[in-house]
């Protein structure tokens, strides 16, 4: 019984010893027997139970994106000084068969009642006192503040605007210098007034005033 016990004892010995000398090169092994089986595994997985979702690259627009706008003729149909030689040209150009606004009436009025006997040039020079005098602080900010400021024109009676002749060619004219001077479509030669009265009046005011111009009767100040 001792001598079986003792070569069982010498085999387990040896079987240690042999496992203790070979353990480096079978834990390799062993690795490398997992690692090919995980790759066969994966290989072998059918790819549609595996879906990666990957967010989309942000794409940026280095250039400004515009809209075209659909062209139009309203430029061309639009008067200005290139398109007339004279203003009396130009007036005939304008369109003034257009509906007035208030403040447009009564601009186009101020130059009916003041001045629509003289000449072209001293119509628009009253409608740019009126314009004028809007701009200014000193004054209403508005055509028909101006006009009817109080004791300024003497056309205007009682507040209001006498009846104007609205098939005649005066008033037809009239129209057309006050778009002409509110549009800036023609210099005119007193472009600075702000005052003015006919000049078979001298007003005291106009000694303390800067003579602009005199067109025909009128005489302009700023």
């Amino acid at each position: 019984m001792g001598r079986k016990t003792y070569s069982l004892s010498a085999v387990a010995v040896a079987a240690t010893a042999s496992l203790s000398f070979s353990s480096a090169d079978g834990a390799v092994a062993f690795a490398q027997d997992t690692i090919a089986d995980a790759t066969a595994q994966t290989d072998a997985a059918p790819t549609t139970n595996a879906v990666e979702v990957m967010p989309a690259a942000p794409v940026f627009v280095s250039e400004e994106v515009v809209q075209p706008l659909a062209e139009t003729d309203e430029a061309e149909n639009t008067p200005n000084s290139t398109q007339a030689s004279s203003l009396r040209e130009l007036v005939g150009i304008v369109d003034s068969d257009v509906q007035l606004s208030e403040q447009m009436r009564c601009l186009a009025g101020t130059v009916y009642f003041e001045s629509r006997g003289e000449p072209l040039a001293g119509q628009l020079a009253v409608a740019q006192v009126v314009i004028n005098r809007a701009e200014d602080r000193r004054w209403p900010a508005s055509y028909c503040g101006v006009v009817y400021q109080r004791s300024q024109f003497s056309f205007v009676r009682g507040g209001r605007m006498p009846n104007i002749n609205t098939s005649s060619a005066a008033w037809t004219r009239a129209k057309a210098v006050a778009r002409i001077a509110h549009d800036g479509l023609w210099e005119s030669e007193a472009a600075d007034a702000v005052y003015f009265h006919a000049n078979y009046v001298q007003p005291r005011w106009s000694r303390a005033k800067t003579r602009l111009a005199q067109i025909d009767t009128h005489v302009f100040y700023r």
